[in-house]
């Protein structure tokens, strides 16, 4: 949506909910910046770090929530 893409309602969806479980299991939010127009790149590009106290069942859940391309 940040990209001005067509809605997904599902995808979309699916994607908050993995921000909302990353922000649960790893006690901070996946994507920070204090400049919007960064937040919205790193977003765009799904750049995040995943902790090393994940098990590897949680990283690999994460990683398949968030996928760029809703299709």
């Amino acid at each position: 949506m940040i990209a001005g893409n067509r809605y997904h309602g599902l995808a979309s969806d699916i994607w908050s909910i993995g921000v909302v479980l990353y922000a649960m299991m790893c006690g901070y939010l996946p994507f920070e910046d204090q400049k919007t127009s960064n937040l919205y790149k790193k977003i765009l590009a799904a750049d995040y770090q995943l902790p090393k106290f994940l098990s590897p069942e949680a990283k690999d859940f994460l990683s398949k929530i968030f996928q760029t391309d809703p299709e």
